[in-house]
């Protein structure tokens, strides 16, 4: 075969070329080939996240608030030219955008169900529709972009009957952007709907939310997402424990996109069945059981196995961090299921987790459960402050499990002594009758100094937590910093108003009253109060817990702040 090529700038003629009919042989066929199988494109594989996606207003999970406004806006002819969705990420603000977006659009709309079929759903679902302009606020958030969406504003709609703009992460569009769309978003031609999304709605202009319907997304519970998760492992036919999608549902912080993604990694990351083992190694979080193992610990006041139970987590690679922020959810939920006698929709667990929080919620009381978070909750802020997030959780758990002196008699003993005396001995004694004729004479005031109580201040604290460990170490973070006449003045920093709120308490502070003045053999009052400053009081050793801690671990105060 002779093929002549001609120059089409000039016109010439090219040197005449043979092309042998077997390389025109091969070309046919591979071309015969490739017209049966169609265009060579490697099938992309399609994450549970946009697998799942909604594509009606039924599919969305738990802004039930937020479907039903819209739907009886649509019944109703009631649409808002603008719409503001705001909440956290991964709650379902931009699919119920473009659901919206197909419920106006589709051929048989406006419509509570779009058909999914007609050209203008199918466009939208591939995100390929002319009319439905989906911006990122993030990369058009100057006043140049806002001015060509201001005049695109003005040509109608290509195939639907509405061009709708959705503008995602919009707090991040400039003051001048916002200030040239004001205009445009009060009075926008008819067939015009702006719908806004953002994870910070406070960052809008107020002018920009007053032309706006607001809709607040809310945070998508454990139990929903669970039952999300359940229905993709179904239709996937994935083999997952039970335990997992709990794992993947607590780790996503409400978020059912960030809890999608998670179960897409454990697919690629497992083998067969995806094991509870898999998920905690990949999500990096303390398992359920470990967190009710180290609670007993800390109930049973065993310091020692605590910390070896701590030692094994770290061992296992889990970040300090995580296991704090782990913990402190724990406490919480203990505190939850203890009030709501286990009500698996305010702990937002399933039913079992529920149950064995409030048995083992049972053992503790609720000072006990608030005495423990206020711990960690200044542990976190003391792991800000140091380079090491592992001591200051070693010295919170030693705190927490710390077991009961057994060297000091109890407060209570003397009292108890007097009574064990047996009623065939108590005779009309000279003594007794004296005794009893002295009892109208008013004892004599004994004066007590600062020094005294600051001496016998750790057996205070120490002999307190055999009677009630909240008021222990409620107290423990005071100070005696003044005495006059029978009044001791206990001081707190500011920081700590919730243990002197406790300590204030009728029967709390009877019971302080009665420690201090049993070892100070006087009749003493206490007043506490909050202070901005306690660096001039008493040495850091004289704290119990501090002193503790240093007997435990066999250390020294090098430096005092």
């Amino acid at each position: 075969m002779r093929c002549v090529y001609k120059n089409r700038s000039n016109g010439t003629i090219s040197t005449p070329k043979l092309i042998p009919f077997r390389t025109i042989g091969v070309f046919f066929v591979v071309l015969s080939v490739r017209l049966q199988m169609g265009p060579i494109i490697s099938m992309s594989y399609t994450v549970f996240a946009l697998k799942w996606r909604p594509q009606d207003f039924e599919s969305i999970i738990g802004q039930d608030h937020i479907v039903g406004t819209l739907k009886n806006a649509i019944q109703k002819d009631r649409l808002a030219h603008a719409y503001l969705f705001a909440g956290p990420r991964g709650v379902g603000k931009t699919s119920t955008a473009r659901i919206l977006a197909k419920a106006l659009n589709c051929k048989e709309g406006p419509t509570l169900k779009p058909c999914q079929k007609c050209p203008s759903c199918l466009e939208i679902n591939q995100g390929r529709s002319l009319d439905v302009i989906e911006i990122d606020g993030a990369s058009n958030r100057g006043i140049d972009e806002i001015r060509a969406l201001r005049e695109n504003v003005k040509f109608s709609p290509t195939h639907g009957k509405y061009k709708v703009y959705i503008i995602d992460e919009v707090h991040q569009i400039t003051p001048d952007g916002f200030n040239a769309l004001l205009k445009t978003l009060e009075e926008p031609p008819e067939f015009v709907k702006f719908i806004f999304a953002t994870t910070h709605p406070q960052k809008v202009m107020p002018t920009i939310i007053s032309r706006c319907q607001r809709m607040d997304f809310r945070r998508i519970t454990v139990i929903e997402i669970i039952a999300q998760l359940e229905k993709i492992v179904r239709q996937e036919n994935i083999v997952v424990d039970k335990e997992v999608l709990a794992a993947v549902a607590r780790s996503s912080d409400g978020s059912l996109r960030d809890a999608e993604s998670v179960l897409d990694q454990l697919v690629s990351f497992s083998k067969e069945n995806i094991s509870l083992k898999d998920a905690i190694s990949v999500l990096g979080m303390v398992e359920q059981d470990v967190l009710f193992a180290l609670t007993d610990k800390i109930i049973q006041k065993d310091p020692g196995a605590a910390l070896k139970l701590f030692n094994e987590i770290i061992d296992d690679g889990k970040d300090p961090g995580v296991f704090l922020v782990n913990l402190i959810e724990h406490f919480r939920n203990l505190m939850v299921a203890k009030v709501s006698k286990a009500d698996a929709k305010l702990v937002d667990l399933p039913q079992e987790i529920c149950d064995h929080l409030f048995k083992q919620s049972q053992s503790m009381s609720l000072e006990e459960i608030f005495t423990a978070f206020n711990i960690l909750i200044a542990t976190q802020e003391m792991t800000k402050r140091l380079d090491s997030q592992r001591i200051p959780l070693e010295i919170s758990l030693v705190r927490l499990a710390h077991s009961k002196n057994q060297h000091n008699p109890p407060i209570s003993a003397p009292v108890e002594s007097k009574a064990a005396v047996p009623l065939t001995e108590k005779k009309e004694q000279p003594q007794q009758i004296q005794a009893e004729a002295a009892k109208d004479i008013p004892a004599p005031i004994v004066s007590v100094t600062l020094e005294k109580v600051k001496e016998v201040w750790g057996s205070i604290v120490n002999n307190l937590s055999k009677i009630k460990m909240s008021v222990s170490t409620y107290l423990s973070e005071g100070e005696p910093t003044k005495v006059q006449g029978d009044l001791v003045t206990i001081a707190f920093l500011k920081s700590c108003s919730l243990h002197k709120e406790s300590l204030d308490r009728k029967e709390n502070k009877a019971m302080v009253e009665k420690a201090a003045s049993e070892l100070c053999n006087a009749d003493l009052r206490v007043n506490f109060i909050l202070v901005a400053d306690m660096k001039h009081n008493t040495d850091a050793r004289s704290n119990p817990f501090i002193k503790s801690a240093l007997e435990m671990f066999g250390g020294r105060v090098v430096k005092e702040d």
